[in-house]
């Protein structure tokens, strides 16, 4: 996982889980900083959208303590 700290992401491929309607397998890759480039896959709980509409959206992970949080932008 990466370090703590708040990083500019892309979401390249997001997929339901087989198991649990609220799940959504993540993939993402980081926009700047110095884990540019770096792609971080994660489960998302609570997003609220299906998973076809996250493909290309804008968000913000936030790290602490190496719990990751995906937050979307609007």
């Amino acid at each position: 996982m990466i370090e703590d700290g708040t990083y500019d992401v892309f979401i390249v491929d997001a997929i339901d889980d087989d198991d649990d309607r609220d799940v959504v397998h993540v993939t993402l890759t980081i926009l700047d900083g110095a884990n540019k480039g770096d792609v971080v896959a994660l489960h998302a709980r609570g997003l609220a959208r299906e998973s076809f509409e996250l493909f290309g959206l804008p968000g913000t992970l936030v790290v602490r303590d190496g719990v990751p949080n995906l937050e979307l932008d609007e």
